[in-house]
């Protein structure tokens, strides 16, 4: 058994832009003023009330709903539009069908909805290749355990025997915190050294570097 838990956002596909748009929205129809979008960058992969709690810790719970919530009726309307724009990063396509091909497991752990992994696997026409999707809408955010928990299981994996792959700290400390090794990757919204430090093995520049990093890890 060799399982790959990757993160969605920042890992596999760039929805930086569109992550930005829908959060400035969500605070401006709240009547406050927008966060940068550096700082909404650094808190992708979060849960969204997690996120935004992070980005204005000062908000009542009753605005943190509304952000949250005007949030997801943007994202949501984007999506529908056809305006959403969340490609893969360069060779993660022939490196997931690679993996999945050389008998891997995969499985996906995110701060995305259900509805929202969804529709992003489904575009990119790879939701075949995952054993396991674990989502903000079952779990508690990261770095809490439980989705990578949850993936694990239903994957029939011991933390020995998975790797999990994230541009976040917040995915570092989740995988660290169960005994599952980590590896971080550059192209993504936190710095090489943070991952280091939350608890990556090593952190890769390049898709190729990351199929390589993963054989050597769990060969």
């Amino acid at each position: 058994m060799k399982l790959a838990v990757f993160d969605c956002d920042g890992t596999l596909v760039d929805g930086q832009a569109d992550v930005c748009w829908a959060m400035a929205r969500a605070f401006a129809r709240a009547g406050l003023p927008a966060p940068t979008d550096h700082a909404v960058r650094r808190i992708v992969g979060l849960s969204l009330p997690a996120a935004v709690r992070a980005l204005a810790p000062a908000l009542s719970d009753e605005q943190n709903h509304a952000v949250t919530e005007f949030y997801r009726s943007s994202f949501r309307a984007r999506r529908e539009e056809g305006l959403l724009d969340e490609p893969l990063y360069d060779g993660i396509a022939e490196m997931l069908r690679a993996l999945h091909a050389g008998g891997w497991q995969l499985a996906v752990a995110t701060g995305k909805s259900d509805r929202g992994l969804a529709a992003c696997l489904a575009s990119h026409g790879s939701a075949d290749l995952f054993v396991s999707l674990q989502t903000a809408d079952r779990h508690p955010s990261k770095p809490h355990p439980a989705m990578l928990e949850a993936a694990l299981f239903e994957a029939g994996a011991n933390a020995q025997e998975a790797v999990m792959i994230g541009d976040t700290s917040f995915d570092m400390a989740m995988a660290r915190s169960i005994g599952v090794a980590a590896i971080g990757v550059e192209w993504g919204y936190h710095q090489p050294a943070e991952l280091i430090a939350s608890g990556a093995a090593r952190v890769v520049a390049t898709a190729a570097d990351l199929a390589a990093a993963l054989e050597e890890t769990l060969p």
